[in-house]
This record gives C-alpha cells, structure tokens and sequence, in this order.
C-alpha cells in the first residue's frame, strides 16, 4: 500500500509538513539564538554599568583581620555555594551637586560629590540578620594618611569631619577612615550615587513611608504631611536628605529618616514580583547597577547575584538599625564624637556575630 493517491497528494502533504516544521524549527533556532544573544547583551550592558575600585590593592595589608569565614555547607548541588559568613559593607550615599539630574534633585548650589550618607551594613553569619551603623556626617575624627589614584598620600588631619574622607581621598580614604575608628574590616565598599537612588526608587515602583510628624524643608524642597505616604524616587531622594524641621535640625534626625527608608526599601523589593516580570527586573537592574560604584570584590553582575542570592532569608524585620553613639563635641556645639566606651562596644560586638 503507498503512502500517495494517483494524484501524488500524499507526497505534497508529507512535503508541506516537512517545510512547516523546519519553519517552526528555523523559528525556534532563531527566537533561541536571539533571546541568548539579548540575555548575553542585558548582562554585559548590566555589568559594564558598575564603577569599581580596586581598595584591597590600595590599602594593603595593614588592616584590620578579616571575620573567620563559616564553613560553606557539604553536599551542595553546586559547584560554587553561596558565602554563608559574615560581611561587613560600607556603602555611601554620594551626593553630587553638579549636574542638571542633580540640581532639578536638589543638590543645592556647590559643586563635587560629598559621602552624605554613611553606613557600615554588618551581616551576620547564616545571612539571615543584619545590622545597619549609621556613621553621621558630622562626627570629628582623626582621618589617616590615604594614597591617592594620583600617586602620593594624604595628610593625616586631626579633628576634622568624617565625610571630609571621601572629599579628599575618595573611596580609599573613606574605608581606611571607617577602618581606623571602628577597627572592623571593611569585605566590600558600595557607592550608590543619590540620582541613580531616585531612579531605582520609580524602576521599583515607588516606596511607602510614614512619618511620625510634618516636614517642610526648603533645602530637600519636601513637604509631607505627617502619616503614610507612598513616595516617587524624586520624593524619596528628597527624604533622605532631609534634616532641618526633622527632630533638632541635626544629620541624626536625618539618618533616622535614611534608616525608615532603608527598611522600607527592602519591604517594596519582597512585594515587587520581579522574577514575574523580566521587563520590570531589567529596569530595577540597570537602575541599580547604573548607580553603583563598588570594590573589586562586586563590580560584576555575577557577584552582585551572588551576594543578593546569600541574602535571600533576609528579612526587613531581621534587619537591625543603629546609629553609632556620639556626643556634642566640646570643640564645637555644631559637631559630634563617638561616645566612649558605647561606640567601642558597639564596634567590638560586630566581630563576634
């Protein structure tokens, strides 16, 4: 029996299907090359967003020890587990005052880029809990001599504020200033530039903050009426560097507002479905990683997967906000010093979780 009439119409439809499927597979083969070509193009782009600094060289050896590593745990599907010890993480909140993006922010009427915001992210061993240490701006330390890109080194200066680090000596200094007061070793340094904060705040659709009393404050140009707001990335940038009209007028009434949004922050992450939605997940990406400048330790995409990973049990109510203790100063009511023996203690304590 053949597979055909007289008129050979078996033939032709055996024919036809072979051409649709090779045309369904031509398809596919393209749709996949494509999709690889686009997913290889999205993480180089996502990668080559990332500044980096390469702090380890820089410093050397004459730090303080690095946290003893928790062993990774045995039999693993992966070659390579996640890191499972503890970290210590200085990120800085950068606050560039040139620039049209950073005028229209507020950056007020000077130009250079100031470390606004300072906080030693310690995460504990297990990578399910979290302290946060405020650093305020203002609190008078002996700064240490600091090698420049340039070649050469700083000056060490005595009694001078703590965010003049970053001024002089950027990044570098800034970690061997936070290493010298706190003796606990900086792992990595994160740098989130304020105008690349406001975009990531709308690429995750917003944030929600409450306020426990009115701001009106002419600098940030933020008004808020006190209770729960949902805010934009301009209006949350706008937040964080609020301080006159906030508690004393003070950078520690700031920093308080800076803490509610960090935790506010990780709780618009966990509702935000963004494995659910590649375009939305793209977005937050190029955001965040077009805002970062980092050590060498993270100026990859895959090594910020790999840290974001690690922390995926981290909870915003595992996550503990602190500021170091200070005091006025005595040279000078408008600045403070650490609080002795609290701000050794509070350091101390972060070595041993």
């Amino acid at each position: 029996m053949t597979g055909h009439d007289a008129n050979g119409h078996g033939d032709r439809q055996r024919g036809r299907r072979s051409r649709a499927l090779k045309a369904v597979g031509l398809t596919l083969a393209g749709t996949l090359v494509l999709g690889v070509a686009a997913a290889g193009w999205a993480y180089r782009h996502l990668s080559g967003n990332i500044s980096s600094v390469d702090i380890d060289n820089a410093l050397g050896d004459n730090r303080p020890p690095r946290a003893v590593t928790t062993p990774s745990p045995t039999g693993t599907a992966s070659a390579t587990p996640l890191p499972t010890g503890a970290v210590n993480i200085l990120v800085l909140g950068s606050d560039s005052r040139s620039g049209a993006e950073n005028q229209e922010l507020g950056g007020g009427d000077s130009t250079g880029a100031r470390s606004d915001t300072a906080m030693v992210v310690h995460i504990e061993a297990g990578r399910t809990g979290a302290t946060v240490v405020s650093i305020p701006r203002d609190t008078l330390v002996t700064r240490p001599s600091c090698p420049l890109p340039s070649g050469g080194f700083t000056r060490e200066a005595y009694g001078v504020m703590f965010n003049t680090a970053y001024s002089v000596g950027g990044p570098v200094c800034a970690v061997k200033t936070v290493e010298a007061m706190t003796n606990v070793r900086m792992d990595h340094y994160v740098e989130v530039d304020f105008a690349g904060f406001a975009d990531l705040v709308d690429a995750l659709g917003g944030v929600t903050v409450t306020t426990t009393q009115d701001i009106d404050d002419e600098d940030s140009r933020l008004r808020l009426a006190a209770g729960t707001h949902h805010l934009d990335g301009t209006q949350a940038l706008a937040l964080a560097r609020t301080r006159h009209g906030v508690g004393d007028g003070s950078d520690l009434g700031r920093i308080g507002l800076q803490q509610a949004l960090v935790k506010a922050l990780l709780e618009q992450i966990a509702r935000t479905d963004l494995l659910g939605s590649p375009t939305r997940l793209y977005q937050v990406a190029d955001a965040l990683t077009g805002s970062l400048t980092t050590d060498t330790g993270l100026d990859s995409l895959g090594e910020l997967m790999d840290l974001g990973q690690s922390l995926k049990g981290l909870t915003s109510e595992r996550l503990t906000t602190v500021t170091m203790p200070v005091v006025t100063a005595p040279s000078d009511p408008n600045r403070v010093v650490a609080e002795e023996p609290a701000a050794r203690e509070l350091w101390e304590s972060l070595n041993r979780v």
